[in-house]
């Protein structure tokens, strides 16, 4: 895809917490940014790890619940070419999200479109769970991108995501797809590393990104800082991971 194209709407999800989700939706779009695709993050998390972690803070009222036009909500941020709409944590309106229909899921994606028609790439952080806010960004998205820890149970739960990710796209055919499985905390000194990403590879296949990212202390640093590992330590391994990533998911749109 180039600067400029058909908009792109790419949801970062997975059921199952502290597997680099909201890291991988920072760095990724940080590395859309960087590369010159007007990009915005989403903050669909109650939790608001997106937002901290890029130097924002929490919205007092959730822009998907208050009435006005989602764009008064988009911040720009220190990284040039990269907007936020930040995440909430006031209890009320997340309640009203998790209890979200059919119809408010349709809501939500005309004011995602509404508000995209000025970017290239639009990534939405979702919370750790099946709930109503996944299956909400699920719908609204083009693509799902899900991180996955190399450990022990890192296929845990991957059968029940893939299961909401199959019944969306079973609802509305041709929309949304799988834009790959992401490989996180990498460790290449493990035998377990390596034992999970032959089960993944021979299970998955293609879907797999060949990018791995790397056990890397700049990546668990950096959203304390406020930042993307690209911008607090663009020389780590984990950095070029994730620029590596965000090549090979640029190249994936041209393939």
């Amino acid at each position: 895809m180039e600067a400029g194209a058909v908009v792109r709407t790419l949801c970062v999800a997975n059921q199952k917490g502290g597997v680099g989700k909201t890291t991988t939706c920072i760095n990724l779009a940080a590395g859309f940014a960087k590369a010159g695709y007007r990009t915005l993050v989403v903050d669909l998390d109650p939790q608001c790890n997106a937002t901290s972690g890029m130097g924002e803070s929490p919205a007092s009222d959730h822009p998907f619940v208050r009435e006005g036009r989602l764009p008064e909500a988009i911040r720009a941020t220190r990284v040039p070419g990269l907007s936020l709409v930040p995440g909430c944590r006031e209890w009320n309106a997340i309640e009203m999200l998790m209890r979200w229909s059919a119809e408010d899921m349709r809501v939500l994606r005309r004011r995602l479109e509404e508000a995209s028609s000025v970017f290239d790439e639009v990534l939405i952080d979702c919370p750790p769970s099946l709930g109503g806010l996944t299956r909400a960004a699920l719908s609204a998205a083009d693509e799902v991108l899900m991180p996955i820890q190399c450990e022990y149970f890192a296929m845990e739960g991957l059968t029940q995501m893939i299961h909401v990710i199959r019944e969306v796209m079973r609802v509305e055919p041709g929309r949304l797809e799988f834009g790959g499985i992401l490989m996180t905390m990498y460790d290449e000194r493990l035998e377990l590393t390596r034992e999970v990403e032959r089960e993944v590879r021979e299970f998955f296949g293609e879907i797999a990104f060949e990018t791995v990212v790397p056990r890397d202390v700049a990546v668990a640093e950096a959203p304390s800082h406020g930042m993307s590992v690209l911008d607090y330590g663009p020389r780590t391994r984990g950095a070029r991971a994730y620029v590596e990533l965000c090549m090979e998911v640029l190249n994936r749109d041209e393939g």
